[in-house]
């Protein structure tokens, strides 16, 4: 079931500003390895309860939320068993409030992470749920609303981040803005500038923002697609940002190697989030991940691990300039 959201003032955590160490450090470490909704489930049978495609018909004004996307996406990960592999860090999370970044949110909280959630305003009751999911792992939460297309506000969610923290370590850079379009004609100058400037324009203004604060060790993720390794022929805009985000990675990471700062991408294939309800018509929505190999979109939650792995100076300190793609079952060339 989701997490119930508690209502909390946006721009405030509610454990005070004067510790990174949650209360009651001992029972959060052990709801960090358990999960905070079971003793970890059966990997097996959770694989078996992912919904597979026909999905129902739907339809939402972008944004979307997520608590309008029916079947709900599913972020929790109750099989995912935490091991501290981020204690102590701090992340900041662009588009945190719902689908990948909120199971991004939950995972880095339950490896020990606090959590930096940036959101569109009218994403805040999405975003309450994640803060709700965070604080269930016994972490804290940030809320900052506000639109990544604006570099003034990129500067300030990091300012934020660091003042209530007390440190940046990982930066996953996850907002997007896709809408699907027929044909060429079909893609206005206004579409192709707000795809442009939210998708890679504020995944500049983030680095740009975060990297000052970094140090030794520290991390930034960015999330790319499938779409920008084969390209698609109704996300012509949308493709053409994911291509450039893959290449910003791979380029950002060469920069930042001697200041012992990797970067990395996930590329996923097709996941269900209010995204995808709010970028196409009813119709089309209802064969969404019908032509991967499993037959299904994937669930944030089965995207989530991969940030983790990449995150975690545990298990991939020797790992930076490269686009993991996560497929259900396809396959990529180079």
């Amino acid at each position: 079931m989701p997490v119930k959201s508690k209502r909390h003032a946006s721009g405030t955590t509610s454990r005070g500003k004067s510790s990174t160490t949650p209360r009651n450090a001992s029972h959060a470490t052990s709801r960090r390895r358990n999960g905070a909704n079971g003793n970890g489930a059966d990997p097996d049978t959770r694989a078996q309860q992912h919904p597979k495609a026909p999905v129902p018909a739907q339809h939402q004004r972008s944004p979307g939320l997520e608590s309008e996307v029916h079947p709900r996406p599913q972020y929790e990960a109750p099989a995912y068993i935490g091991s501290g592999k981020l204690n102590g860090k701090t992340a900041l999370i662009t588009g945190g409030d719902s689908g990948i970044g909120r199971a991004v949110s939950t995972l880095f909280a339950r490896e020990g992470a606090d959590i930096a959630i940036v959101y569109l305003p009218e994403e805040e009751s999405d975003a309450q749920e994640t803060r709700a999911a965070v604080e269930n792992e016994g972490q804290r939460a940030l809320l900052i609303p506000g639109d990544v297309t604006s570099s003034r506000f990129c500067h300030s969610a990091v300012d934020r981040t660091v003042k209530e923290f007390g440190r940046l370590d990982i930066l996953v850079n996850n907002a997007g803005y896709q809408k699907n379009q027929p044909t060429l004609a079909d893609v206005s100058e206004e579409q192709w500038e707000r795809t442009f400037r939210t998708n890679i324009f504020g995944y500049f203004y983030m680095c740009k923002a975060a990297v000052p604060h970094m140090k030794t060790g520290s991390v930034i993720l960015n999330t790319g697609s499938i779409t920008g390794l084969e390209g698609e022929k109704t996300l012509i805009d949308y493709s053409s940002t994911k291509g450039a985000i893959h290449a910003f990675t791979k380029s950002l990471a060469q920069n930042l190697v001697e200041q012992g700062i990797r970067v990395n991408c996930v590329a996923p294939g097709p996941v269900w989030t209010p995204l995808n309800p709010s970028a196409k018509p009813a119709k089309e929505v209802e064969k969404f991940g019908s032509k991967q190999p499993m037959k299904r979109p994937a669930q944030p939650e089965e995207l989530a691990p991969a940030y983790v792995f990449l995150a975690s100076p545990a298990d991939s300190s020797y790992i930076s300039g490269e686009v993991l793609p996560v497929l259900g079952g396809a396959t990529v060339a180079g």
